[in-house]
């Protein structure tokens, strides 16, 4: 037998553990991984207004603590006011289950020339071995479940706080150390790479907040027209929710507002359907590129292909990462290597903007 064979063999089964140790490491801390993934994209979102608060004299540990408070000051209290709006509409849905069912049905047998009592249908409702009545059960015995699930997400939540603390305050010292070991050339390049995620993680927020701005003014006008209940509140959550989980949010935004507004009227109900689904369309092909491609400037392609990557590697988490992460990288791959001019030829000639026309005065 050759000499080598045995430690081929030996080494082959050293990398074999190692692998499965290296998987197994990493199917325990994706978890955490993940959390520090989320903590890094929100110190990079956050180092701009912890910059500006820094040169006016505050220290950044102030300003990083002012502006974490903030934000989540600002999401406890949104996410309380629609959680108490909804609590409030469930449950005058369910002291008067029984006038909502008939007009219901009423409305149903007018629209569809049926034939449903409404008598058996609050029946129904009101068995207690009836479906209604069984899923309503099998809900209570969750809360023990969805106790924990909270007290789970609370903990999570408070990690991510923590780390991005650390991250922002800790910024200059944290950047310092990584230079300190790396020769002048690649220290400029580091620099460069962290001031350009700062950039596109920021203008994604920025985008992101600014179509929220403009999807909530648009259907807080069509839902006070239509007559939805709280029509300021739900069109924040419209506006939010669809701006800040990519591909779906929109279609999930606005359920919370359809179900509200069904109680009250179908017909209300269905006019708030068609809102939604045309003001997606208007955003989507009119206002969403023109604001994407001032403040991250990426194709319209590569931002829809860079969400349906992330959401299915990440989930919803890794949608609302993708779109930052493929700005930056897209930014450093146009900006490495040389550039050349472009020959004249019919495939790659621009089309030339009309001149605007002057009207002379007499």
């Amino acid at each position: 037998m050759p000499k080598w064979v045995p430690r081929a063999i030996a080494l082959f089964w050293m990398m074999f553990l190692a692998a499965l140790v290296a998987r197994e490491l990493f199917h325990q801390l994706s978890s955490f991984m993940l959390l520090i993934l989320v903590s890094i994209f929100l110190a990079l979102a956050i180092e701009p207004g912890v910059n500006r608060l820094a040169k006016r004299g505050w220290r950044r540990g102030s300003g990083t603590l002012l502006i974490v408070l903030g934000i989540i000051v600002f999401i406890f209290g949104f996410v309380g006011a629609v959680g108490s709006l909804v609590g409030n509409q469930v449950a005058d849905v369910l002291k008067n289950s029984e006038s909502y069912v008939n007009d219901t049905v009423d409305f149903v047998n007018s629209s569809f020339h049926s034939n449903i009592d409404p008598a058996q249908v609050n029946a129904s409702i009101a068995d207690p071995k009836g479906p209604v009545q069984k899923f309503i059960k099998r809900q209570q015995g969750k809360v023990i479940t969805l106790s924990v699930s909270a007290l789970g997400a609370s903990l999570q939540l408070l990690t991510i706080v923590l780390f991005t603390f650390y991250l922002v305050a800790d910024g200059p010292r944290l950047r310092r150390v990584i230079c300190s070991r790396l020769p002048e050339s690649k220290q400029r390049a580091v620099l460069r790479t962290w001031e350009l995620a700062i950039e596109k993680t920021g203008g994604y927020l920025y985008s992101r907040a600014l179509l929220a701005l403009i999807s909530a003014f648009f259907h807080w006008i069509a839902f006070q027209a239509i007559g939805t209940p709280a029509p300021i509140a739900m069109a924040l959550w419209v506006g939010i929710v669809s701006q800040f989980l990519p591909v779906v949010g929109t279609y999930l935004a606005g359920v919370l507002p359809l179900l509200l507004t069904f109680f009250g009227s179908p017909f209300k109900a269905l006019l708030v359907l068609l809102f939604v689904l045309i003001y997606q369309q208007v955003e989507n092909y009119l206002i969403s590129p023109r604001i994407t491609a001032r403040t991250l400037n990426v194709h319209a392609a590569v931002a829809f292909g860079s969400a349906i990557v992330g959401g299915a590697i990440l989930g919803p988490i890794g949608a609302v990462l993708a779109l930052p992460a493929a700005a930056m990288v897209q930014a450093l791959v146009g900006s490495w290597g040389p550039r050349h001019d472009v020959i004249d030829d019919d495939l790659v000639r621009m089309p030339t903007p009309k001149a605007k026309r002057t009207i002379r005065k007499k």
